[in-house]
């Protein structure tokens, strides 16, 4: 059921799309705009016809294949199934429901019988042809089921209509947390279309009925804005400080790696509304956050509603809409002053809980800071623009094409269905630029993006029908794996760097290194606070927080020791580093100082895994194990 509800609130995205360019229309041909009806008509003319509009979007989204005949059958299907209970009661109104009914139908039955054969007679009307038939048939069916059952499930909506559009402060307030909290699971989208389009109803000048909060809104309905308004406040300025919040109680080390991800998502709110980055960022990291998150924007919608703030957008909360339906709000200036109090609020709110609680936010992340600043290393870190490249990249981490059963996306997020969700690397996806991953049942999955989805989306699609061959910067570093040569390592080329004792890397209690990810390798469990140089070569780097340094030998192969598990939030508490970025260096030379005493007493392990980052086929034998003194050679070879 959660996954069919799901289904249908990323279909909801296609008809949602089109309500921007009604709302401009709508203004723009106002009396305080340019005064121009006829543009003001237009844009009413795609308002007056949502359930129409619905129909076609939510056939398209449902259709496996997007189809426009399956579009056509949600149009078919909406007009007979409203052509038939019209004429059976003109007193029903279904609104915007016959078109979602209808939309969800026709796409169904386009799934099933798009491809559906009969006789050489009647070969014209089989496959796709075939499926507005169907579907009006089966509205018909349905037409005269609701032309007489509808005036129960009616009555139910008019009165909680009524209750919610009547019990003030407690009615936007608890639509507000329920907004929020739906999000999670897609849902909010679903909810949004019966508030936004189906509850109450307003007689324009013209004597029009229209129906749902934002279409009266725009027609001038002195009674609708209330269950908009609130959400200005919270995007424009609570959820911007909230980035704000997250930055400034980020490690220091990683505070410009999270600031331009928090300064682009924070812009992208403030300015268009869209706010799920933002809120996926935290959401999962942290849900006492988000579940405070969804308390405020609850008490947002109570005090606007209280100050009596009429406002309203076609799209989403953002300065934009902010600008443009201006002249028709009611105290609008009010809600700058509640969104920065609101902005004061997030920041001191949120900055408190993730200082107070230790929480996980972006930047103050315990395996994931060691695995992306040294993934980066391995040059396995950097995000691209180039949307085929990512488009690979995404699809490699999700466990391949063959992993995918289906591949939908609605605003910010991927949605899949998978064969095997263990053969996922969530790591992968985040140091290619998810923003989250979100487990739904046994087999779905979402990966938040961005709104940049729509465009990856489509290009993992693209490769899944093309198969996902690695693109030609890819296939570049295949040619040159192919002409690399072979990095070897003598037993005498390499020293115990510190007296320990030695581990297979399979041993090491974390998953990241005990794998693999990170390259071969073995693990000491030292027994000496000062590490030693186990080859001659040169230092490439010195991490920030001085928990691990990486080696080059002469012969070009690349060493990573990374003292300890989890040390990298030490941020440099308990280490000593003897050596500087580029300093040549020779077996036995002294490069690093560790307090173990502090450092077992304050990270999960000193366990300190020796990674080889830069090898492609070769092999790696770890010749000894136990306890070794420092200077000890035959520990590893490589050939």
């Amino acid at each position: 059921m959660l996954n069919f509800l799901q289904r249908i609130g990323k279909s909801l995205m296609f008809p949602i799309a089109t309500l921007p360019a009604a709302a401009l229309l709508v203004r723009l041909g106002m009396e305080d705009m340019l005064d121009i009806p006829f543009v003001t008509a237009a844009g009413n003319g795609i308002l007056e016809n949502l359930s129409l509009i619905f129909a076609i979007g939510i056939a398209m989204g449902f259709a496996k294949d997007g189809s426009g005949a399956a579009a056509l059958a949600g149009a078919v299907g909406v007009l007979v199934l409203e052509g038939g209970i019209e004429g059976i009661n003109d007193d029903i109104d279904m609104g915007v429901f016959a078109g979602i009914i209808a939309g969800v139908i026709a796409g169904m039955l386009y799934n099933r019988y798009n491809d559906v054969k009969f006789p050489e007679f009647l070969s014209f009307f089989g496959g796709k042809r075939f499926v507005p038939i169907i579907t009006s048939l089966t509205m018909v069916v349905l037409s005269f089921a609701f032309g007489y059952l509808w005036v129960y499930p009616q009555y139910v909506l008019d009165a909680t209509a009524n209750w919610i559009l009547n019990s003030g402060e407690i009615g936007v307030g608890v639509y507000g947390v329920l907004n929020r909290l739906f999000i999670p699971v897609g849902l909010h989208h679903v909810m949004n279309a019966v508030i936004w389009f189906d509850f109450g109803t307003f007689t324009t000048g013209s004597g029009e009925a229209v129906r749902g909060e934002i279409n009266r809104f725009l027609n001038g309905d002195p009674e609708a804005g209330y269950f908009l308004a609130g959400f200005f406040p919270i995007m424009m300025f609570g959820l911007p400080a909230a980035c704000l919040a997250m930055y400034a109680a980020a490690k220091k080390h990683r505070k410009a790696a999270v600031g331009g991800m928090f300064l682009s998502i924070g812009l992208t709110s403030f300015l268009t509304g869209v706010t799920e980055p933002i809120e996926f960022s935290f959401m999962f990291l942290s849900p006492l956050l988000y579940f405070v998150h969804a308390l405020l924007t609850g008490l947002a919608m109570v005090v606007s509603f209280m100050l009596d703030i009429r406002h309203g957008f076609g799209f989403s909360a953002g300065l934009i809409d902010f600008s443009l339906n201006y002249g028709i709000a009611q105290n609008p200036l009010l809600l700058i002053v509640v969104g920065l109090v609101f902005a004061a609020v997030y920041f001191v709110v949120f900055y408190f809980l993730i200082i107070k609680l230790n929480l996980k936010t972006p930047g103050r992340e315990d395996e994931d800071d060691a695995f992306v600043e040294e993934t980066q290393e391995v040059g396995q870190g950097e995000e691209t623009n180039d949307q085929d490249l990512k488009a690979y990249r995404y699809l490699e981490a999700l466990g391949g094409a063959d992993n995918i059963r289906s591949l939908d996306y609605c605003t910010t997020r991927l949605r899949l269905q998978m064969q095997d969700r263990g053969r996922v690397n969530e790591k992968a996806l985040k140091s290619y630029g998810a923003r989250g991953v979100m487990k739904v049942g046994k087999q779905n999955l979402q990966v938040i993006v961005g709104t940049s989805v729509e465009f990856l989306a489509e290009a993992m699609k693209k490769r899944m029908e093309q198969g996902n061959d690695a693109p030609p910067v890819q296939q570049e570093n295949v040619e040159q794996e192919a002409n690399h040569e072979p990095l070897k390592l003598e037993e005498k080329e390499f020293i115990m760097p510190v007296a320990g004792d030695v581990l297979p890397l399979e041993e090491v209690p974390d998953e990241v290194f005990a794998q693999g990810m990170m390259g071969p390798g073995f693990a000491i469990d030292p027994k000496e606070e000062t590490f030693r140089s186990p080859i001659n070569g040169k230092v490439v780097q010195v991490f920030p927080t001085k928990h691990a340094i990486g080696l080059e030998m002469e012969n070009g192969l690349e060493i990573l020791i990374h003292i300890g598990l989890d040390t990298v939030k030490l941020n440099g508490e308990g280490f000593e580093t003897l050596v500087e970025s580029g300093q040549s260096i020779k077996q036995g030379d002294p490069i690093l100082r560790v307090d173990l005493n502090y450092v077992t007493s304050n990270a999960p392990s000193v366990v300190t895994p020796i990674i080889f980052t830069n090898l492609k086929n070769e092999s790696v034998t770890l010749v000894k194990q136990g306890t070794q003194s420092q200077g000890q050679t035959g520990i590893i070879t490589i050939q």
